[in-house]
């Protein structure tokens, strides 16, 4: 599968494939995900103050792969079966061990995720984040950290993997905005390598 690059992104590692995962494929595991993940609201601290997040998650991973985001601890539940197919193709295709996922349900275009970089510090200096997208397509955003006019945006669609790597959050923040039009749902799979404090 050929590599897309909307956008040069210096002091990025950006690769959206599109189709990673076949359709009839992606069909079969955003319906095991919606019928078998225990979805929650996750609290989270924005402004100060702890409020719901506007999107379903899950954390999932090795029982080690404690992570903290923000002002939450978020300790994972095991694997589910039908995601260790996805995880090894993964780890294979990165060459990079990855020992946790967030899965995120985005019910309709309303939920969304707010401008924010990958870099705590469990996730080492240059994290491997391989994202995978189910369902609607939706737009992406990344943006500079130093200049907030500089934007990239990608169209992540049904089965479409975007994998930043390198230096990304450290240069990057991204985002997932709101859209009115988008009224089916998304289900979003970040694997990543979670390193113990």
């Amino acid at each position: 599968m050929a590599a897309l690059f909307p956008q040069d992104l210096p002091d990025a590692d950006v690769r959206h494939l599109a189709g990673w995962l076949p359709p009839a494929q992606a069909a079969a595991l955003q319906a095991a995900l919606l019928r078998d993940i225990p979805w929650e609201v996750h609290r989270i601290r924005m402004f100060g103050r702890l409020v719901d997040s506007p999107r379903l998650s899950c954390w999932m991973g090795d029982a080690d792969a404690r992570y903290r985001y923000s002002g939450a601890d978020f300790l994972p539940h095991p694997w589910a079966d039908v995601l260790m197919p996805v995880r090894d193709r993964l780890q294979e295709e990165l060459g990079t061990r990855l020992n946790s996922v967030l899965l995120n349900r985005y019910r309709s275009g309303t939920d969304s995720m707010g401008w924010h970089s990958d870099d705590e510090p469990e996730l080492g200096p240059q994290p491997v984040i391989a994202s995978l997208s189910l369902g609607a397509a939706r737009r992406f955003l990344l943006r500079r950290r130093d200049d907030h006019a500089f934007k990239a945006n990608y169209l992540l669609g049904h089965g479409d993997l975007l994998v930043m790597a390198g230096s990304t959050q450290a240069h990057y923040q991204h985002a997932l905005p709101k859209s009115a039009r988008v009224q089916v749902e998304r289900i979003n799979l970040t694997f990543r390598l979670i390193t113990p404090r």
